[in-house]
This record gives C-alpha cells, structure tokens and sequence, in this order.
C-alpha cells in the first residue's frame, strides 16, 4: 500500500496548451487515422490527457543501452512506434517520423531518496501531466532508478490514440520474454532453440493463418483467462443475429440517452492539472478466486465490489452518504478480433456499471453489481458507444467536445480489470517483480481504478485529480478493509 505522505511534492507548472500537429511536409505520405483514434486524440486537454501509463517493476537496475537495444528491436517491428500524427489538410493521418531518435523516446532517472512507494508515486504523479511533443511518436519509456534501493522501474506512456487498452497491454507484454534466458533463436539447421517465441510479440506480427493460431495457443498457456476475456465479447457480438443486435443496439442507445447525471460527490467537478496516484499491496490471487467462489461471484464482480465499497468509505470520510447512492463506473469492453491485433488503434466498447456506494452490507453490494453486470454484459451498450466514438472522431471538433461532455455527467469513474500472465515475466534477463497501470479519464472525469493480476497476485491503482481526491491511498485502505469483509463473509459460509 501507498503510504500517505507527510508532504506534498511540489506542484507541477501548468503545461501549456497542446500543439496542433504539423501538416505533412512535401513528399511526406501519410495513413488516414481511423474515427476512434482522432475521437481519442481531440480529447486531450491540458487537464486530462488521454495517456496510458504503465509500470514494469524489473529486478535490479537493466543498462540504458540494453533497454534502448531491446525496446528498439521490438518496437521498431510495429510501424505506429516509428510514426507521429500529421496533418493532410483537415484529415489526421499517420506518416513515418523523419527526424525519429529513440533515445528520444527511451530515457532514464533516478527517483528522490529513499526511493520508496512515496517517493515512486511523486514521481508517477509528474509524469501523468506531461503532454507528448506531437513532432514525434506518442510513446515513451523512462527508466526510474533506485526504487525499494537497487530495483528499476520501467514507467511506460502511451497515447490512446496509439490502441487501446488491450492493444497497448500487448505491446507492452512484447518487451518481455517468457525465460530469463531470452527470446527464442533459430538455428542455422532450422531447430527452434528454447525458450519459445514471445507470443505476445508474434500477435501483433500474425496475420490470419498458422502463424496466428501458433501464438493464440503460446498466449492462452500462458495467460488463459485474459484470452477468454478479450474475445468472449467479440465471439458473442459476432454470434449474435443481424436483427437482434439491431434491436439490441437501439434499446442500448435509449438506455444511455436516458442516464442521469451521475451524482454530486467529491469524486466529481472541476478538473486541475495535478494527478495523484496509489496502489494496493499485492493480494494473492488464489485467495480472491477462493472467495469469489465462495461467494458465487465472479473475479471481476468481486473486486469491483470491494472497489465499490473503498470508495463508500472514502465517502463516510467526508459525511454519510445516502443508503440509496449510487454512481456509475465506466468500464471497457474488448471488440477487437484476435487476427486484428496488429493494427493497434481502438476497437472497444463501454458499459456503464451502477456502483451501489451507499450500501453498508457488502454481501447486498455484492450480489447488486453481480446481477447489474450480467445483464450490461449480454447487451448491446459496449457496440453503441463504440459507434459514438466513430461518429464523433468523424464529426467536427466542437460536436465531439458537446457529446463527450454529456456522457461525462453520465459516470463519475473509469474502472478497468485485466487478468494478465500467470508466471513470472523476464526483462533484459531480470526478472519482473511486479506490473501495474493507470487508465486515463476520459470525458474530463477525476478518478481511474486499474486492476491488473499477475504472476499469483493482484494489483490494484488508483489515479485522481488532486483538486477533487487529493489523497487516493484512501481510497486504497477502504479496499483493503471492503476486501477483509468479504473474505471473512466467505469463510463464514
């Protein structure tokens, strides 16, 4: 767990307004930008940038040029890592990077002394403000130093017009390998020398075909339970008759028309530049999956649940919220076919889960998002939203600004729950001691809860505006607390 500061770090000078990109210069080609990808690069304000953040916790401290050798051989495979965003004419295109350096985009520090979970989340907090310079690609890794003494922190900021959260989970799966010994080589005979190929690596190289149904099987051997939740939606959706999703779709559309506005808590209004972070210990896995068991809930439920009640006693800090309370979490769907991975960009939906926050019992909070998420889930909300974005990256700036704006007061959170590798991963031959990460809040929102599970543990982030949830670790107890009853309810069963 985060440890609440006795002091507060400096604020950061409020960055100045984001430069347009540059038209395409003479002879320049460049690659339209899909709908959803412009729809996610024009959300970008000064106060909310539209970055996914990562952290890779490597054993030891791996040399710049080793990371800078690494990263380069992998990324540099994937053409969007070589390309910055361009103007052709009106249009938003990709084109190659001509002055690209990766030493631009691949850097090092050391954080302040002691290098603890304090010093990490000021660190973290500084970076979440930072605006890409749009003359160059929209991605960075930054090398943080000294952290718990002599382990490095890989940070990693990708933009979301790059892919989505799936897609970006991938790349960032890429870097790693499955051994310490490294990737896999191939011998002058045409003998694969162990350790296998990095699956995820091979996803974004696979077209249709062998090679893809090759590095599906390496990846669900190894990280099953994030394939079923990345194509169980899009099986379903493509299984789904013509006509019935039709319906499904204009019920869905009616029913987020009809939301309210989220209500008035401290988690809602204006927001600043200053960002803070948090994050829980490592929960063991196999406990959360014996009292979602337990329980009859799944993973997912379970710690949305608790989640749900961290931020009821964050509430109860602040006053007694009502019995009836309830706000809604904004939570991505994945519609990205596996054979597409290659192609990044954004292919996802959203639901809009009611969080019952001002429900004392848990078992009662519990069974309440249970149900609410089986039913979002088997609609059609996650296609319409999806098909809102498209419409509004193709619309003009202002129309998108007023639809994103109204869906805003809509949800009060961005809630996201990734089930990732199993066993332990390895980074420039050091092993990964942790990974965890930070969504953005879109539509101008103030709080982000990341949860990410990995080689037998859990993690779970919070991210905030400082303005409206100055301290987060907070919010991180009451997890802890909310998680302790329902482990308890579960043994008493």
């Amino acid at each position: 767990m985060s440890p609440k500061p006795k002091t507060r770090a400096p604020e950061p000078a409020p960055p100045a307004e984001i430069a347009p990109p540059r038209p395409l210069a003479a002879g320049e080609r460049g690659r339209p930008m899909s709908p959803v990808d412009v729809a996610w690069l024009r959300m970008d304000v000064p106060a909310n940038l539209m970055h996914i953040h990562g952290v890779l916790v490597v054993e030891g401290e791996p040399s710049l040029a080793e990371a800078r050798r690494i990263l380069g051989e992998r990324l540099m495979r994937i053409p969007r890592f070589r390309q910055r965003v361009a103007l052709d004419g009106s249009r938003f295109v990709w084109t190659d990077d001509a002055a690209f350096d990766l030493s631009r985009h691949v850097t090092e520090d050391r954080l302040a002394e002691p290098g603890g979970e304090r010093e990490l989340a000021a660190a973290i907090g500084a970076q979440l403000v930072r605006p890409f310079d749009r003359r160059h690609p929209l991605w960075e890794f930054r090398l943080l130093r000294g952290y718990r003494g002599s382990d490095t922190v890989v940070f990693g900021r990708l933009h979301h017009a790059i892919g989505d959260g799936v897609a970006l989970m991938v790349v960032l799966l890429a870097m790693t390998d499955l051994s310490s010994s490294g990737p896999a080589t191939v011998e002058p005979g045409g003998e694969l020398e162990a350790p296998p190929l990095n699956p995820f690596l091979e996803l974004l190289q696979a077209g249709p075909g062998a090679a893809l149904e090759a590095a599906r099987a390496a990846a669900e051997s190894f990280m099953p339970e994030t394939l079923r939740l990345m194509l169980a939606p899009v099986e379903a959706f493509a299984k789904s008759h013509l006509l019935a999703r039709g319906a499904g779709s204009t019920l869905a559309l009616g029913r987020l028309l009809g939301y309210g506005r989220d209500p008035a808590t401290p988690f809602k209004g204006e927001i600043g530049v200053p960002k803070r972070v948090a994050w829980t210990e490592p929960i063991p896995l196999e406990d959360v999956r014996a009292t979602a068991k337990a329980l009859g809930a799944s993973i997912n439920d379970l710690l949305n649940s608790a989640m749900a009640g961290g931020l009821r006693r964050y509430l109860a800090h602040h006053g007694t919220p009502p019995a009836e309370l309830s706000i809604r979490a904004a939570m991505p769907v994945n519609l990205r076919p596996l054979e597409e991975m290659a192609e990044l960009g954004n292919r996802f939906g959203l639901i809009f889960l009611p969080l019952p926050v001002g429900e004392t019992d848990p078992l009662r909070r519990l069974s309440g998002i249970r149900k609410r998420s089986a039913t979002l889930r088997r609609s059609a909300e996650p296609l319409v939203v999806h098909s809102l974005l498209r419409f509004v990256g193709g619309s003009p700036a202002a129309l998108q600004r007023l639809v994103v704006k109204i869906f805003g007061t809509k949800a009060t959170a961005v809630f996201t729950n990734v089930p990732g590798p199993k066993h332990t991963l390895w980074f420039a031959g050091r092993a990964i001691r942790d990974i965890f990460f930070w969504v953005p809040q879109a539509a101008r929102l103030g709080l982000g809860v990341s949860i990410f599970s990995y080689d037998g543990v859990v993690r779970m982030g919070v991210g905030t505006d400082a303005g409206l949830v100055p301290d987060p670790e907070r919010i991180v107890d009451g997890f802890r607390a909310e998680f302790a009853a329902l482990v308890d309810a579960a043994a008493r069963r």
